[in-house]
Formats: C-alpha cells, structure tokens, sequence
C-alpha cells in the first residue's frame, strides 16, 4: 500500500503553523494554570511535538519527491533535522538552547513549503525532477 499525499507543501505549512502555534501556547497555559496544579506538562501535550515531527517528515519527503529544485530539497530535510534537533533536545533537557531558535527552524521549514509550492513543484510528469 503506498500512500501519498497531493498537497505535501500545504500539509507541510499547516503543521508547522500548528506547532509554533503550540510552541507559543505551551508557556501561556502552563504559567496561567500555575497556582492551580503543578508544572508538569501532560504526557498528551508533549506527545503532540512529536507527532508535529512525524506528520511534517513525511511533508517533506513528499515535497521533495515532487521539487524540481534540488537545493530546495536538501534544505527541507535541513531543517527538518534542525527542528527535530531542538525539539528533542527541549524534551530530553541535553544542552539550555534558546525557544527563539526552534521558533525560527519552525518558521524557516514553513516558508521553504511556501517556496517550494510557488515555485519548484511539479506539475507534470514532464518536470526536472529526479525519481
């Protein structure tokens, strides 16, 4: 059974809107909530980082396999890997890095969606890309 998905790069944008939206929701609902329960963070809402990493990996595979612009694609995986990075590095607490740089992988993975969308996707089976 192969899957595929027809709007990688919409997908691709979505998720990551989601998970900076998330990112940002994360320190206003837990400070908010503060006086009422204690500062750990529900297993469910932690999970959710790691489910915005699998849904946007294969988001960028599939654009990959539809741009015609290979830098393009090298860049997409970059950040991905970056972004994955950071995340797992938050969850597993390795090294103090700053919020700041998983908000701009996160920001940097979505407009390189949009470009490869506006401008290196495929159209047909005539295109440049490798398969």
């Amino acid at each position: 059974m192969r899957i595929t998905i027809n709007n990688s790069d919409h997908l691709g944008v979505i998720a990551g809107g989601l998970c900076m939206l998330h990112c940002f929701a994360t320190p206003i609902l837990f400070l908010s909530q503060a006086a009422v329960i204690s500062y750990d963070v529900p297993l469910l809402w932690t999970g959710l980082n790691y489910l915005f990493l699998i849904v946007s990996f294969f988001a960028v595979y599939q654009s990959a396999q539809n741009s015609s612009n290979s830098s393009i694609k090298y860049f997409l995986f970059i950040a991905w890997a970056l972004l994955t990075g950071l995340i797992l590095n938050e969850g597993f607490e390795i090294f103090h890095i700053a919020e700041f740089y998983t908000y701009l992988s996160a920001i940097t993975l979505c407009g390189l969606h949009i470009y490869n969308l506006k401008y290196c996707t495929c159209k047909d089976d005539n295109c440049c890309t490798h398969k």
